[in-house]
């Protein structure tokens, strides 16, 4: 089977960056966040959506086509 290059060397930097935090998902997480601080980027939040309310009153998910952003 053809492995694609690029997907086999975005697994190995993935598995990489994983390694050097023993594969926690906690401490990954917490690196993230202070690459994201030490940045400087300015980073965008949205508010909280409320989800739609249906005709027979039940609350429906918006579909994610409906989503403009």
């Amino acid at each position: 089977m053809w492995k694609d290059p690029i997907v086999s060397e975005t697994r190995s930097l993935r598995e990489q960056y994983a390694n050097q935090f023993g594969h926690n998902a906690d401490a990954i997480f917490q690196d993230i966040l202070r690459r994201q601080a030490a940045s400087g980027k300015k980073l965008v939040s949205f508010p909280h959506r409320e989800p739609v309310q249906s005709q027979e009153g039940s609350q429906e998910e918006r579909p994610a086509s409906d989503l403009h952003i």
